[in-house]
């Protein structure tokens, strides 16, 4: 077998080609035009070949990129041949006639229906998280591997409605279907030689490798005339099975000796205690305070895959963020992880507009650019949002508002890291995360700027008689700014942010428990998905969080690492609290 595999020039393609080299199987690039003549023999007795389309990002920066490089008109005639197509997320997409996300652009037409986003009134949006799918012929004897008992991961904004009724010729493409909230949407197609998947087979663990196996191993003949599917009526179900994710996070930086370490900090400090605070001390050849050293990056990555988490953060706290494009060791360590772990990786740390030593400027796209081909699938920004949102207030006071988080709060300009990236690659690609600090006030006589997002104790507890507003912060909570927390969230959505990460100055490294009344303030103000972070002790925690703030997804760091609580142990305790993880 022939097998190729379509690389368009942007989104994470290496996280499919580790997935292939894992199942064992060898495949050759589509970058050029000229590469399709090798995927197109016309003597089919010699070899079939197959191509997958692992594509990633918005549909419009996806249909420009094929047709700026010559590809699209070529991929419509290798679909049109006959032989066997994968196409992954985007690479399912574009098969459609069009999408309201790039209005205005065509995709390949095979099936006649426009791409929608989904309706936000009742849940998050984006669809972010690990869904179930539900295979629409249960008779269907060529099962390729998606099964109603597993979980796939989803990412993404814009989804075809599943309506046989109304749609009774985008119907038969349907191959299963996937319900969030009460919308049923099309998980994958599969008719003739197409299958395609909504979700990404590549970061669904065991689940989507099965998948990937499955196709792969199909007899030839059966992987390219595949009947339509059914016509079956699936109504919503009173709940979905979007399941709530676990996240582990790694703050990644080098130690004294040059080594990249993962480390945690105590309200941000990372060094170990001092010599005068009891504990076992840690220091340098020097004597000074050594950095916390909780093992190496890439081991833990893949401990944490083994264990069940659901996502993986990779922070990177080095000097090497200020030109990241020379930093070779961090870019290493993202590579490494991504050929041994099947979940969604994150990275954060330096991702904006920079500056390298020699002059040269590097844009934040690019930056991220560099990670998604380097393994990861999201990339995290956290002080430049901040900088951005506070210049959308300024102008928009310039412009009559208020400035406080509503209309007023002003426009984004197109340039900044949060824009460009999420117009190349979709917002789902771009998660902000948010270093809060509480800022106390006088509850009988406050009457500021942000008298109407405070937060008063509640009676019976240590902040009983107390009152605060939520004060961002950056540089890793070591400088406050005049933002609340409030107006950033709201800031960022408006920007394009796919996801927030919230984390609290206050309670992290306490062990108390998450932030539940900020988390709860910022749940109600924004209607993306947020994952909850900092203060996490016990897997008690995670459950209260989960059930008094409705989050998509908590993250815990430092009792990971230190072994106090086990994600399996989390996930446990949510299955006896009747909240949905995947197993």
């Amino acid at each position: 077998m022939g097998l190729f595999f379509l690389d368009y020039g942007a989104g994470n393609v290496q996280s499919l080609a580790n997935s292939l080299k894992k199942l064992g199987y060898e495949f050759q690039w589509i970058r050029t035009p000229e590469d399709f003549d090798k995927a197109t023999l016309t003597d089919l007795s010699i070899v079939l070949q197959s191509l997958i389309f692992p594509g990633v990002g918005a549909f419009g920066s996806a249909i420009t990129a094929l047709q700026s490089k010559g590809l699209l008109e070529p991929l419509r005639k290798y679909i049109e041949s006959g032989r066997p197509y994968f196409g992954i997320c985007i690479g399912m997409q574009v098969l459609f006639e069009s999408s309201t996300e790039s209005p205005g652009l065509k995709g390949l037409g095979l099936i006649p229906f426009t791409i929608d986003l989904f309706d936000s009134t009742e849940k998050a949006v984006p669809h972010i998280g690990w869904n179930s799918a539900d295979l629409l012929d249960s008779a269907d004897k060529s099962d390729e591997g998606v099964s109603a008992s597993s979980h796939y991961y989803f990412v993404h904004s814009y989804r075809a409605p599943y309506d046989p009724e109304k749609s009774p010729e985008t119907a038969q493409w349907a191959h299963s279907v996937t319900q969030y909230g009460q919308e049923v949407f099309i998980a994958s197609v599969r008719k003739a030689n197409v299958f395609g998947t909504q979700f990404h087979p590549e970061k669904s663990g065991e689940a989507g490798l099965k998948i990937i196996a499955a196709w792969l191993s199909e007899p030839e003949s059966q992987r390219s005339v595949a009947p339509p599917t059914p016509r079956i009526a699936r109504p919503p179900r009173p709940t979905h099975g979007l399941t709530k994710r676990i996240v582990a996070c790694m703050d990644v930086r080098t130690n004294d000796d040059g080594d990249l370490v993962v480390t945690k900090g105590d309200q941000y400090d990372v060094r170990e205690k001092a010599p005068d605070t009891p504990g076992t001390i840690q220091t340098t050849s020097g004597g000074g305070r050594a950095v916390r050293n909780l093992g190496k990056p890439v081991a833990l990555a893949e401990r944490y895959y083994t264990a069940g988490a659901d996502e993986l953060c990779l922070m990177n706290i080095t000097s090497f963020r200020h030109s990241p494009l020379q930093d070779q060791p961090m870019l290493a360590v993202v590579r490494a992880a991504a050929e041994e772990v099947f979940v969604p990786l994150t990275i954060g740390g330096g991702i904006k507009d920079t500056v390298d030593p020699d002059g040269t400027r590097r844009s934040a796209l690019e930056v991220a650019s560099l990670y998604f081909r380097a393994g990861a699938d999201k990339v995290s920004i956290a002080s430049e949002a901040v900088y951005t949102v506070e210049r959308m207030i300024e102008r928009g006071k310039a412009a009559g508002g208020d400035g406080s988080g509503g209309n007023g709060i002003g426009e984004g300009d197109g340039s900044s890291a949060i824009e460009t990236i999420a117009h190349a690659y979709g917002r789902q690609a771009v998660v902000v995360s948010i270093d809060p600090r509480r800022v106390y006030v006088d509850p009988s006589t406050y009457s500021g700027e942000f008298k109407d997002q405070i937060i008063y104790g509640k009676p019976g507890t240590p902040d009983e008689g107390k009152a605060w507003w939520y004060q961002c912060t950056v540089s890793g909570g070591r400088e406050n700014r005049p933002l609340s927390v409030v107006q950033l969230a709201k800031g960022v959505e408006k920007l394009g942010a796919g996801e927030l990460v919230l984390n609290s100055i206050d309670r992290d490294g306490t062990g108390k428990g998450f932030d539940i009344d900020l988390i709860q303030l910022v749940r109600k103000n924004v209607s993306i998905p947020i994952i909850a972070s900092s203060g996490a002790g016990s897997a008690a925690h995670f459950v209260e969080v989960f059930e008094k703030t409705g989050v998509e997804a908590a993250l815990a760091a430092g009792i990971f690492h230190r072994g106090e609580v086990g994600i399996g142990e989390v996930k446990e305790a949510l299955g006896n609290a009747n909240l949905g993880v995947r197993v």
